[in-house]
């Protein structure tokens, strides 16, 4: 009987591939579904962990990639011992902190994987099938099925929108090097590919943190093919083609003239509105690091700064946020300072990582790059799927790029006499 119950309990080997399947489920989940994504996630953990020594964890550990998450995470959880709120906010205020722990995980476990490459295919194709859902709501307005909104199939615009933009940069960068390796075919589909992803984000679905961000994602890739030469032209180009996407798309001019029609509004009445309340928060933030500037209020603490400072007026001041809608304000507010140097050297650490040439590199640098720039109007790190997207971004082509640099060194070690 013994011998039976050994037998079915799966290897290591097993369980290794089985996560880097889960891995691609998660990958595949994240753009349309957050309960299944959040299932794939634990069955990943719970397939990968038995599958790792102490010691490929402690390795990532040691590294800044790696520790500094956990240390943002440990700062948060003494973080709750002088937080002035219940102990259910303070554990909730700990929940957005628990997935920075997966980063070392997933290092170990994609450092020994060769598999790494189908979690970003995953993910770039279930991105694609939600651009196909997109285009297919917009232009059939006769369907039953409207999805959330117009164009939008699951989701929100502003998750939709900065997925296309992240793989229209994907897929501008492997036109651009099929045309190097004149491979004239797959040029044509990468560069169809991108097309239909920025137009979609023009004309059906614009999130204006997309607006932030795409700026410095094409100034990054114009260096990235050629250097400052590409830097500039990626410059001219994008003021050539934002004018005329500007004439072109009266969705464009409306978002941007109802976002400066409520800023206006904000300045002068503080009238209720989406900009207004962006701004609003941004203030309020300030004034909540200013009065504990160097540990913070606690862990879980947002919600009760912002419930403090609720006006009686009908304006912005009105509202009671649990986001400030920036990721190191969200941060501050709790762990001051310390933990807001901890995140910035977090993300300085990561894209140290990626600091390569190659094109998992360029994956995983340009989903840093655009938490960072979103991070400003956002606290993306604490958010579902941007969060996850994040975690497993970097975890998994961190793992890849530790694993290119372990295959090399041992390939120079070998050739020595």
């Amino acid at each position: 009987m013994t011998t039976i119950d050994r037998a079915a309990v799966p290897g290591p080997q097993t369980l290794a591939r089985l996560a880097d399947w889960l891995a691609v489920g998660v990958a595949v989940s994240l753009p349309w579904s957050t309960s299944a994504a959040g299932i794939f996630v634990v069955l990943w953990l719970v397939a990968a962990l038995p599958t790792l020594n102490v010691a490929a964890v402690r390795r990532e550990l040691l590294t800044p990639a790696g520790g500094l998450p956990v240390l943002l995470w440990a700062l948060a959880v003494v973080g709750m011992l002088w937080a002035d709120v219940t102990w259910k906010e303070r554990l909730a205020g700990l929940d957005s902190f628990h997935r920075l722990l997966f980063v070392p995980v997933l290092l170990a476990h994609f450092r020994r994987s060769a598999n790494g490459i189908w979690v970003l295919y995953g993910f770039f194709a279930s991105v694609a099938g939600v651009l196909l859902a997109s285009w297919v709501l917009a232009l059939t307005p006769g369907l039953s099925w409207r999805g959330k909104q117009f164009g939008i199939p699951v989701k929100d615009y502003v998750l939709q929108s900065e997925d296309f933009l992240l793989c229209a940069i994907v897929a501008l960068e492997r036109g651009f090097a099929a045309h190097r390796a004149r491979q004239r075919r797959s040029l044509l589909v990468f560069f169809a590919l991108a097309l239909l992803f920025l137009a979609n984000v023009t004309f059906i679905a614009l999130g204006r943190t997309t607006l932030l961000v795409a700026p410095v994602l094409f100034l990054m890739l114009g260096w990235r093919l050629y250097g400052l030469k590409g830097a500039v032209g990626a410059i001219v180009l994008g003021c050539v083609v934002g004018a005329s996407v500007w004439f072109e798309s009266p969705y464009l001019r409306d978002r941007m003239d109802r976002s400066v029609a409520e800023f206006e509004a904000y300045r002068t009445s503080d009238a209720l509105n989406s900009t207004g309340m962006h701004l609003e928060f941004l203030r309020k933030s300030l004034t909540f690091i200013a009065v504990a500037p160097v540990i913070g209020h606690g862990t879980g603490s947002i919600p009760e700064q912002f419930r403090g400072t609720v006006s009686a007026d009908a304006g912005s001041a009105s509202v009671a946020s649990v986001n400030p809608h920036n990721q190191i304000f969200a941060v501050a507010i709790q762990l001051g300072l310390a933990g807001a140097l901890i995140l910035v050297a977090m993300w300085i650490a990561h894209l140290m990582l990626f600091r390569g040439g190659s094109f998992i590199d360029w994956i995983g640098l340009i989903v840093v790059v655009q938490n960072v720039v979103s991070s400003l109007v956002n606290s993306h790190l604490f958010d579902f799927t941007q969060g996850w997207i994040y975690i497993f971004g970097v975890g998994v082509a961190g793992g890849m790029v530790l694993r290119q640099r372990d295959l090399a060194q041992a390939a120079v070690l070998a050739a020595k006499p």
